[in-house]
């Protein structure tokens, strides 16, 4: 599903090459074997209060506008000669954790959905939760290796207009994202 997991992959692997997909994905698997235990552990009727939705969309659409505007603030100097050059800001791994803990539909679907399936398969024991999260995590791994890949390799044929018009769309992306997650509170 698009969100500000993927509209980061795409500007984070241009800039930092294509381990960034993955290394986002490491961050965004180690939470979810938290939140998996945590559910296991009674937080499955809590994460679906209004009152925890409306503190994680908040926090979330704040730290996703902070996101949007370091994005904005560099998009008119942009380069894709320069751009595997920039010093290496923020550890992608705990960004990918914290991209996805922001998002507060990531949490609902885990305490709905996703419990669903690791209830599932736990009916086959532990292995069969194992086999679940293993399957559902390479997935994601897979996809985000895809996209970042794709998108580092990408420098070689797209031009800096392009490149500025796509982090440009990721920041006004996760902008909008964030907007509607607070407004969504607010209102």
């Amino acid at each position: 599903m698009p969100g500000p997991l993927l509209s980061a992959t795409i500007s984070e692997s241009v800039r930092r090459g294509p381990a960034a997909g993955p290394l986002f994905i490491l961050g965004h698997g180690i939470l979810e074997v938290a939140l998996i235990a945590a559910l296991f552990m009674g937080l499955a009727p809590l994460l679906g209060k209004p009152a925890v939705f409306n503190i994680i969309a908040l926090a979330g659409g704040g730290f996703m506008i902070f996101m949007a505007f370091g994005m904005f603030k560099g998009v008119r100097s942009l380069s894709l000669e320069t751009a595997g050059r920039q010093p290496v800001k923020g550890n992608l791994v705990i960004l990918g954790a914290g991209l996805s803990l922001a998002n507060p539909y990531w949490i609902i679907w885990w305490a709905t959905i996703g419990l669903g399936y690791i209830l599932s398969a736990g009916k086959l024991g532990i292995s069969g939760i194992t086999a679940f999260f293993i399957g559902h995590i390479l997935a994601d791994a897979l996809w985000y290796t895809i996209v970042s890949f794709g998108f580092a390799k990408s420098r070689k044929i797209m031009s800096d207009r392009i490149y500025r018009i796509i982090i440009g769309s990721c920041a006004l992306f996760l902008t909008s994202y964030a907007l509607y997650l607070i407004l969504s509170v607010l209102i």
